[in-house]
């Protein structure tokens, strides 16, 4: 686990989000990153990814199999 460096989160809260001290304390460091734009995680789903799910997990079978032009 890294090292939580609590004075620039402070002055990144107080500061730049100017958060009341109750609502700062209230975040976790995580919760305050993503705040600042840090971490905000994976990029979001592509369309081609998103073929290939409903592909392997389709919802209806009829529908899967219309688009594919198998009927």
């Amino acid at each position: 686990m890294s090292a939580v460096n609590w004075p620039q989160l402070i002055r990144a809260g107080m500061s730049t989000l100017r958060l009341r001290p109750e609502t700062f304390w209230s975040l976790t460091p995580s919760e305050l990153m993503v705040m600042l734009g840090h971490g905000g995680g994976d990029a979001p789903m592509g369309r081609a990814r998103l073929s290939d799910l409903l592909r392997l997990y389709p919802d209806d079978k009829r529908g899967l199999d219309r688009k594919e032009g198998s009927e």
